[in-house]
């Protein structure tokens, strides 16, 4: 079981970078609790506002809108574990997400693949994944797996079962993956049964975990609750991921992005946990700034590094694991 070096530490000596006081972070705390309470969040599933309902936030059912009160935000946080655990197929590639370690995995998702015997720059097939797994499971620096491409040549309706096969018959390690929606997510975890050798053996080591995004601002659409609550009901991982942009779907400043953010994660960690108390959850961050010349995201850029360090600082706060893109 893998344990990497711990980062973000305070250290006596040496350089470091702190993005956000403490009183910075309680402050964009009590600012995110603030929208969720007052402005709310739209959700577009109607078992997910049943969830939301039950668990005593205020559903208005002809807009779709939920305000959530902050102790019931809070007490979903405090019921996320701060440990989580991702299982791969061979024991040695198991990783403990904890605290402040640092793992590394390969990005998704490739829309065009450099063709390695002819030069030629084209969309990527299914064989091209079963490629680009073999090539990551090979490598000693990626932790973890997470499809780098997907099954242009199949059909895209069905495509996350392609990809998932692609994925978890050629590495080792453990495997992330977007499955589209909650249907397809229990199909990949009956494929990912298989492997593991039945219910029982991939219940003590689910070899897989589900990637979701809230769509910015402010909103959980049906896929989007479906993901989150399949996650929890199997007690399989849940990286909520949020992918707002600054000056584009969120506000230009950087706290004002921080606040949008966090209330489009902290929603959706609170309907994980209002589904299954305990689940295990990821708080993610695809978040950037805009380039105001294309209406592009921007990546490997100034903004970017401190809107990803801000984020995993938010996520220290809360004692939950955190998956932070790079640039």
């Amino acid at each position: 079981m893998k344990r990497n070096f711990h980062a973000g530490i305070q250290l006596s000596a040496g350089l470091s970078l702190n993005i956000l006081t403490d009183d910075e972070v309680e402050q964009i705390h009590l600012g995110t609790l603030e929208l969720l309470d007052q402005t709310g969040i739209y959700v577009e599933d109607e078992k997910a506002l049943d969830r939301f309902e039950a668990g005593g936030a205020n559903v208005d059912r002809d807009s779709r809108v939920v305000k959530i009160p902050p102790f019931v935000v809070e007490e979903a946080i405090r019921s996320a574990p701060s440990k989580v655990i991702l299982p791969g197929r061979d024991p040695k590639h198991d990783l403990v997400l904890e605290g402040k370690r640092v793992h590394f995995t390969n990005f998704s998702e490739g829309i065009l693949v450099n063709d390695p015997h002819t030069g030629e720059s084209r969309e990527p097939l299914k064989k091209d994944l079963v490629e680009s797994a073999r090539v990551i499971d090979y490598l000693d620096e990626i932790d973890f797996c997470e499809k780098a491409l997907g099954a242009h040549d199949e059909d895209q309706l069905s495509v996350p079962l392609h990809n998932a096969e692609a994925y978890l018959t050629n590495t080792t390690k453990h495997c992330a993956f977007g499955p589209g929606n909650g249907k397809l997510l229990n199909k990949i975890i009956e494929m990912a049964t298989a492997i593991a050798g039945g219910v029982k053996k991939f219940k003590e080591r689910p070899l897989v975990s589900f990637t979701t995004c809230p769509v910015s601002p402010l909103k959980l659409i049906t896929d989007c609750c479906e993901i989150i609550m399949e996650s929890a009901r199997n007690n399989v991982v849940c990286n909520i991921l949020s992918m707002a942009m600054a000056g584009g779907t969120s506000p230009a400043t950087l706290a004002g992005t921080l606040v949008t953010h966090n209330a489009e994660i902290l929603s959706g960690l609170t309907l994980s946990q209002l589904t299954r108390k305990g689940a295990p959850v990821i708080y993610g961050s695809s978040t950037t700034a805009m380039d105001l010349k294309l209406a592009a995201a921007t990546v490997g850029t100034p903004e970017c590094a401190l809107i990803s360090g801000a984020v995993a600082r938010l996520a220290r706060r809360y004692l939950l694991p955190s998956y932070v893109a790079g640039g």
